[in-house]
């Protein structure tokens, strides 16, 4: 019987399926909505729809039949963690062995393409997770928007916001911020900006696609603007470095990112400088994505090495 390996990236906006076979050729690939929170009824449900969903296609293209497919190793990656998953999992789906880890273990096996190093994850929130040779791994940051995100796009956008008030109060710098926070939120000064962000109406992921136009307003010159993207680029290579203090003190390490807040020129370029300063360092883009991630970390765990072929275009970083 041949025999069939699961990795699965379950994340805030979609949840993403590929299945491989035992000489690590990738023959599914699903995708579907979100699965991050199972807390309620409502994320009960969209959680069991979500992982259905990918995998029932991934199993489609493979030519196999999900009602009786049993996987040899199946690894899961939530960005909500394991908590009250692995039953649901169980009732889901066949597997002989199964792996519930967080997002950034799945992130980091991906992008390094099972290399040991780190990742850095700048999206809603931030966080920098990393792996040694003898399987060793560290985190810094990730502690949610009130206490942490340092770099993220919720912060920068929050950053953005708290230098509006600030010269809409007089005792700030001229900015085009205030216009271009204005704007998008369609508010009449900063101060109901802020009081919009308090609100259901504008929830983190909302405020967080603000940093985009923050972006903007630096491409066009603004310097406050630019100032908040380069200390984002600092704030996410410091959290790289608490985590290479941890397990590569004397490196080599490899760094990769991951998230849209790097495709911000200005936090990216402070990012590499900030981290190219330290010895035996190497900064790149990821290899693989996420899903990939947990598809190598399933053969890992099964104690099957393989060299992996027919990653789909998407999972290519």
């Amino acid at each position: 019987m041949r025999r069939y390996f699961l990795g699965i990236d379950g994340g805030q906006s979609s949840t993403t399926a590929l299945i491989g076979d035992a000489a690590g050729r990738v023959c599914g690939y699903g995708r579907a909505g979100p699965c991050n929170h199972v807390g309620t009824g409502e994320g009960r449900e969209r959680f069991i729809a979500a992982i259905t969903g990918c995998v029932v296609s991934a199993c489609k293209q493979a030519q196999l039949d999900f009602a009786s497919i049993r996987f040899d190793s199946a690894c899961f990656g939530f960005s909500g963690g394991p908590q009250n998953k692995k039953g649901l999992l169980n009732e889901m789906l066949h597997c002989d062995r199964m792996t519930i880890t967080h997002d950034a273990a799945i992130a980091l096996e991906g992008a390094n393409a099972g290399q040991a190093g780190l990742i850095v994850i700048a999206g809603t929130g931030s966080i920098a997770f990393g792996r040694d040779e003898q399987g060793r791994t560290a985190r810094a940051g990730g502690w949610g928007y009130i206490f942490g995100d340092e770099g993220s796009g919720f912060d920068i956008a929050r950053q953005a916001l708290r230098a509006a008030l600030r010269y809409e109060e007089g005792w700030g710098i001229t900015t085009a911020l205030s216009d271009v926070l204005l704007e998008e939120t369609r508010s009449v000064d900063a101060n109901e900006v802020l009081h919009k962000f308090y609100t259901s109406e504008f929830p983190r992921e909302r405020v967080a696609k603000l940093a985009v136009h923050v972006d903007r307003a630096a491409t066009e010159g603004d310097p406050i603007a630019r100032i908040i993207l380069e200390e984002a680029g600092k704030s996410l290579a410091d959290l790289a470095r608490a985590v290479l203090s941890q397990l590569f003190p004397d490196g080599p390490a490899r760094i990769s990112y991951v998230g849209g807040v790097f495709r911000s020129g200005p936090v990216l370029e402070r990012f590499t400088s900030s981290l190219l300063k330290e010895r035996n360092v190497k900064v790149s883009a990821p290899v693989y994505g996420p899903a990939t991630g947990a598809l190598m970390e399933a053969y890992r765990v099964a104690g099957q090495k393989v060299a992996l072929s027919g990653v789909p275009e998407v999972e290519k970083q």
